[in-house]
């Protein structure tokens, strides 16, 4: 399987603009800048398209496990917080909101946490990445 995006820039880093598009056009010409970079411009911005793919590949991917470990889950919500610290991506941090019955705690994390270190987001990444669970009873 292979996905692809386009991204267009025109002008200067910071007086410019530019666009991406996506392969299923869910971004068609979606607008980002310095500005929705680096301040709170309107567009999106690289960062926050890291939190969008790596939020849902490992909220899928516990879906599975769980899935597979006999349970269903009712609920399942993920927060990505991309830090972007000097220039670098340093890390993503997973706040993890959940619904399962039937799991204890510590099979919850168990899964969660091997479902964190196994996703194909998780694993193209080199930076640090931190799992916080609350499994809501």
């Amino acid at each position: 399987m292979k996905r692809n995006a386009t991204a267009v820039w025109n002008g200067t880093i910071k007086e410019g603009n530019g666009h991406l598009t996506t392969q299923s056009s869910v971004l068609n010409q979606t607008q980002y800048s310095f500005n929705s970079r680096f301040a709170e411009g309107l567009g999106t911005n690289p960062e926050e398209l890291l939190a969008a793919a790596h939020a849902g590949c490992f909220t899928m991917k516990l879906s599975l496990d769980l899935t597979q470990a006999g349970y269903t889950p009712e609920r399942l919500e993920t927060k990505s917080i991309i830090t972007l610290d000097n220039g670098k991506i340093t890390q993503s941090e997973l706040l993890l909101d959940a619904e399962v019955d039937g799991i204890s705690a510590e099979e919850f994390e168990k899964i969660a946490r091997e479902a964190e270190k196994t996703c194909p987001v998780s694993a193209a990444f080199s930076f640090k990445i931190i799992l916080n669970i609350n499994l809501k009873k």
